[in-house]
């Protein structure tokens, strides 16, 4: 049995502690935002915070998380209207969405730390991001659109 904080809920789960963090949140917990891509950290789909880290839960063993605060695509905001959620909606960044729940978790880890990042920033930190569909150069349109104040200006 662990306990694990996840979107600032307490959880008590009878798992594996080294069972990957994904399907802890997918298949115990029923928060299924977080995707599946490739299980082995090349593609990002599956991005969540980790006291503010971004992570691949793919790779991330449960017990890693145990004591620390879990925040999932489904705990981003309240009303999905985080300045990334909105960017994304606004600038119609998706294709097939698969991969925009690790993009945004990324880019929010991002904008956290740096309110106004440089293309060269956005690369960095989007690096490893996979989007299949080639959405690359809205992902970053909606990046800036949301470092500059999201939908409040277009």
């Amino acid at each position: 049995m662990i306990t694990l904080n996840i979107n600032k809920k307490t959880y008590k789960l009878a798992v594996d502690p080294n069972t990957p963090l994904l399907w802890v949140l997918r298949d115990h917990v029923g928060l299924v935002g977080t995707k599946y891509g490739c299980g082995v950290a090349q593609c990002g789909a599956c991005v969540v915070h980790l006291d503010g880290e971004a992570v691949r839960s793919c790779v991330t063993k449960a017990r890693r998380a145990i004591g620390k605060k879990v925040v999932t695509i489904e705990g981003l905001s309240e009303s999905n209207d985080h300045p990334l959620q909105k960017a994304w909606l606004e600038l119609d960044v998706s294709q097939c969405g698969y991969c925009q729940a690790g993009q945004i978790m990324s880019a929010a880890v991002l904008l956290r730390e740096n309110k106004n990042p440089s293309d060269q920033d956005i690369n960095d930190a989007m690096a490893g991001n996979i989007c299949r569909c080639g959405t690359y150069l809205r992902i970053k349109e909606a990046i800036k659109f949301a470092a500059k104040g999201g939908g409040n200006d277009r």
